[in-house]
């Protein structure tokens, strides 16, 4: 599984990570994670508010930080 967290690198995108692998190590899921900061890049991936979260190229949250619980609940069981 893959997680990609768009943003500038500020304290809530650093927070949804940290949520993000939380969540994966809670429901036992192996994950690869990359951080994209590059505006023209956020932007090409389709983007509109940050910080956002995509698991395997699908954008499941924008403009937010959820909780590791609720990160969990869009993994696979």
């Amino acid at each position: 599984m893959k997680f990609t967290v768009y943003g500038s690198g500020c304290a809530k995108c650093q927070q949804l990570t940290t949520n993000a692998e939380t969540a994966a190590r809670f429901k036992g899921v192996s994950y690869e994670l990359e951080k994209v900061t590059d505006t023209n890049a956020i932007i090409d991936a389709g983007v509109m508010r940050t910080p956002a979260l995509a698991i395997d190229g699908e954008i499941v949250v924008e403009g937010k930080v959820p909780s590791s619980t609720d990160i969990a609940a869009l993994l696979p069981q």
